[in-house]
């Protein structure tokens, strides 16, 4: 009875101001979930398709929506038709786009988009290539190994052994292409899909030419130059166009993809354009100033270090970083993090000479023996052991 059916809204999981795509996306999930193929055997699933196919047939039509809104179930319990769900007619509702989809995924076919024995464009290959920290930095040419198709100059591509030809594929007539129906609760179903005879080529070959066996193509190796441009990073890659796999049917070539494996770098270190390092400074320069000279991917670089400079103090040699792919003129900066350095090793003179430093820049070797008090009231320093004794 009318009064125990769902409303059409609620049954699609839809607002009752829900435009037409917002209707048809609905539905086309909930086909796409519940239909009998998808769930053979299953009445819950079945009966749940045709409650969905019975609201989409109404709230597709403008007409039966409008009737929908004003009286509800009511507008179709008389006068409905006899064929369709539950005495709904379903004649008039287009259901041609969705189900070509749905059934399109089921049969791993789909609609048709054009012969698929035309000129098709090759497959992209890829290799690898590696390159040190500097020639990532400046940019560099390296030399490829690589396997790659060219045609067979036997049969000059046609895969056909000399003195004859491909035959016109009997199972699809040469379209590439064969045609499947089937049967679903609204009838047949027409999907396109490739022929897997010709596997959409169109033609059979009979005698294979003996050189290719058939394929068209000798694989061989290739040494090709590679251009890496400068400031390029780890992982990525370098296109070179028309070095991929040969396309079928007079199709252009596809490309090799080469991606770049930059080694690690003992001092540098990298973050977009910017390099990162460190470098050493003694006391005598952290306390006094002085000239050093850092390590850059240019070559050592003075820099003038200001007197009471403290340890992990950061400076910026700007443009010594790495350059933009861009424009090879235009670098990132080079961020250097001075580390001051302990002396080990000192000799007797420079020990004597240290504590005669320290005795006039405030004393700190003696300043516990200065401060008893101070020191009595201080920790030792030791750890205390826990309840475990740890």
């Amino acid at each position: 009875m009318a009064e125990q059916k769902r409303d059409y809204y609620e049954v699609l999981g839809v607002d009752k101001n829900a435009d037409e795509a917002a209707i048809k996306k609905a539905y086309r999930v909930l086909a796409k979930k519940y239909h009998p193929d998808m769930n053979p055997g299953d009445k819950d699933a079945e009966a749940k398709f045709k409650e969905a196919s019975e609201a989409y047939a109404v709230l597709s039509d403008p007409q039966k929506r409008s009737q929908y809104d004003q009286f509800g179930h009511a507008a179709f319990e008389q006068g409905g038709g006899a064929g369709g769900f539950g005495g709904f007619d379903f004649n008039s509702a287009d259901f041609g786009d969705i189900f070509g989809d749905i059934f399109g995924d089921f049969f791993g076919g789909g609609r048709s988009r054009g012969s698929s024995n035309g000129p098709m464009r090759g497959a992209n290959i890829r290799a690898a290539v590696h390159i040190s920290f500097e020639e990532a930095v400046f940019g560099c040419e390296k030399e490829l190994d690589i396997t790659l198709k060219d045609t067979c100059k036997k049969c000059n591509g046609t895969g056909a052994k000399p003195g004859t030809s491909a035959s016109t594929c009997t199972k699809c007539g040469g379209k590439g292409q064969v045609v499947y129906t089937s049967q679903s609760l609204f009838g047949t179903v027409r999907n396109v899909s490739t022929c897997p005879d010709c596997h959409g080529s169109g033609k059979i070959i009979r005698d294979k030419c003996p050189d290719c066996s058939g394929t068209g193509y000798i694989s061989g190796r290739k040494r090709l130059s590679v251009s890496i441009p400068a400031g390029i990073d780890n992982g990525q890659s370098v296109r070179l166009r028309d070095k991929g796999e040969p396309g079928r049917n007079g199709g252009p070539r596809g490309d090799l993809l080469v991606e770049v494996i930059v080694a690690r770098h003992p001092i540098f270190q990298r973050q977009d354009y910017n390099i990162f390092s460190t470098a050493p400074i003694t006391y005598a320069q952290a306390a006094l100033g002085g000239d050093i000279l850092i390590d850059t991917v240019d070559g050592k670089v003075k820099y003038t270090v200001k007197a009471g400079t403290q340890t992990d103090t950061k400076v910026r040699l700007k443009g010594k970083g790495v350059p933009s792919l861009r424009n090879k003129d235009v670098r990132g900066d080079h961020y250097v993090t001075l580390v001051v350095q302990v002396p080990t090793g000192l000799t007797a003179s420079a020990r004597d000479l240290l504590k005669q430093f320290d005795a006039v820049t405030g004393d700190s070797l003696n300043y516990v023996a200065n401060n008893p008090e101070a020191a009595k009231n201080a920790s030792r320093g030791k750890k205390k052991k826990g309840p475990f004794g740890l």
